[in-house]
């Protein structure tokens, strides 16, 4: 009996230790991210966001059912990303849905989704010679009481490969939730105001974007015509809303109308400024064939060289440009359509992608954008913050106007020699700081008791081309996707650009600074898989078994030899 005390006592004692462990782990939680770009590590934002949710969050994944090895992993790291936001707070709760595992439902599934907005992709699997379509849907939908948000999984990329996609996506993958989380979970505080009365874009071109912004902030038209009578009164309205856009203004605006801008400016509005300084438009030229391009006298030249810039009155032509579909013969009684290269049609990719030290998270990780009739803008010096957002290819070049216009020109080659070293033209600046008013030693349009001279720190953004923020319509004349081309079938990053602006102007808890994170995602090269399909077959299955054999043989030989004797 005393020889089993101790290991009695032992036994008691490592039961106890296990309880222990057990119990403090339940209060005291932690977990490792061992990744290098500590992918798995969850931003402060994030964490301040999950916070907040104090009821149950469900997550909808439907990124689920029969499709390539690259989807495979944008669901792992989907996964994994959401058992962390699970792990931060247990209210968190998803699932893995497969939409279509009812295939008598097929249909009526697929309508319903696209009826919400949740477009799927048609993929094609590849087994062992054999392709076969499959359609994946690669989207979540977070709910939490009666309010829910989309989250895309799968970001848009012309031009690249699925597994290029995943990449980005998968950078993309905390911010797309978070902001989620924050739309489900948050009431709308900040007010949008979309500057009328100067010929702005009608509401139905600018429906799809207006549609979105509306998730996450109260937005409603504003009117400038009613400066003319009541300048100060209309200021005074003005001011209660944190975010003014003014989108292609066709008409010359007023200096009391300017005095309202700038002083909105001065006391701590943001402003998103999308001006066209020439007269072209795409649908007209689509029309006539021929147009003439001349300068747009909106009245604005003092108000934005006084903040440091200057939209010059030229057309930005770029050789990396998107296509245009002209029709160019028949074929019975079909009209036959062909894509060329529209040299007025910049696609701007973000000055982030070209020089990663210029970074600014309104850019990151972004797709192409498709600009229209775009004209240069000069960055000038004064006191002010300038961030260059979007800029032409080195390959482009400034034309001056008025010139013609005329489709024919999809004909002319162009020479890469006569736009070397004219390109790298801005059109997206972020303005930061503090502004000097306009109208600093000058006679105001108005008299104005409030009227200050320097303002309090604020932010602008101005974009050199109003069509940015264009939609197109479809034959029914309701708005198509901001960014979608009906024309040519590509779906351009105007969206998430022009959203991304908003965002940045009015985020106030850093949630924007999560589309910086960078992500080193291992993507398995399936060309290589297939070319060295044996070898890894033989090194994968093959060597393990014959090393477990050999260990088996030689085992025997060497026992077989020490008890025969």
């Amino acid at each position: 009996m005393e020889n089993k005390n101790p290991n009695l006592k032992s036994l008691f004692t490592i039961i106890f230790i296990i309880v222990v462990a057990n119990f403090a782990g339940h209060y005291l939680f932690k977990r490792f991210d061992l990744t290098e770009d500590k992918r798995y590590t969850l931003s402060q934002t994030s964490l301040t966001i999950l916070s907040e949710v104090k009821e149950p969050l469900y997550v909808d994944v439907f990124l689920e059912g029969n499709f390539p090895g690259e989807f495979k992993k944008l669901q792992t790291e989907t996964q994994q990303l959401l058992e962390e936001f699970k792990a931060s707070n247990s209210n968190i709760i998803f699932q893995f849905i497969n939409p279509l595992d009812k295939e008598e439902e097929r249909e009526k599934t697929l309508q319903q989704f696209y009826d919400r907005g949740l477009t799927p992709l048609n993929v094609t699997l590849d087994e062992k010679g054999k392709q076969t379509q499959e359609i994946v849907f690669p989207w979540a939908v977070v709910s939490y009481g009666n309010k829910s948000a989309k989250v895309p999984l799968l970001k848009n990329m012309m031009g690249a490969s699925t597994a290029q996609k995943v990449v980005s996506s998968v950078q993309h993958l905390e911010y797309a939730f978070s902001n989620a989380f924050n739309s489900a979970t948050k009431n709308r505080e900040k007010k949008v105001a979309i500057i009328k009365g100067n010929g702005e874009l009608h509401d139905l071109l600018v429906a799809d974007f207006l549609k979105s912004v509306r998730e996450n902030y109260f937005i409603g038209p504003f009117t400038l015509d009613s400066v003319a009578k009541s300048p100060e009164n209309t200021l005074k309205e003005l001011k209660k809303y944190d975010l003014a856009i003014i989108a292609k203004p066709t008409e010359a605006f007023t200096d009391s109308e300017k005095q309202v801008l700038d002083q909105y400016l001065m006391h701590g509005g943001k402003t998103i400024w999308l001006v066209d300084q020439v007269n072209m438009e795409m649908d007209s030229l689509m029309d006539t064939g021929e147009n003439l391009a001349f300068p747009r006298d909106l009245n604005l030249n003092d108000l934005f060289f006084k903040y440091g810039l200057r939209i010059k009155p030229d057309l930005i032509k770029d050789i990396m440009a998107t296509p245009i579909s002209l029709a160019t013969g028949q074929q019975g009684s079909a009209t036959q359509y062909t894509k060329f290269p529209w040299l007025y049609s910049p696609m701007i990719y973000p000055v982030a992608n070209l020089d990663p030290t210029k970074t600014s998270p309104i850019v990151s990780n972004l797709d192409g954008i498709k600009f229209e009739f775009a004209n240069p803008i000069e960055v000038l010096k004064n006191n002010i913050k300038k961030t260059v957002l979007l800029q032409s290819s080195p390959y482009s070049k400034s034309v001056g106007t008025p010139t013609q216009v005329n489709l024919k020109m999809v004909q002319d080659r162009p020479e890469q020699k006569d736009f070397t070293g004219n390109g790298n033209i801005p059109v997206a600046v972020l303005l930061e700081g503090k502004f000097n008013s306009v109208y600093q030693n000058r006679v105001l349009p108005f008299a104005e008791k409030d009227f200050i001279s320097t303002g309090k720190e604020s932010k602008m953004i101005l974009i050199s081309d109003g069509d940015v923020v264009k939609n197109q319509l479809d034959k029914n004349f309701q708005p198509l996707e901001l960014g979608f081309d009906k024309w040519t079938n590509n779906l351009y990053a105007n969206k998430e650009f022009i959203l991304n602006c908003v965002n940045y102007l009015l985020d106030d808890n850093g949630l924007i600074n999560i589309r910086s994170k960078e992500v080193d995602l291992p993507i398995l090269d399936t060309q290589k898989i297939v070319d060295n399909y044996t070898y890894s077959q033989i090194v994968t299955i093959g060597f393990p078994i014959a090393l477990v054999l050999l260990f088996g043989v030689v085992f025997t030989y060497l026992r077989k030899k020490k008890y025969s004797k």
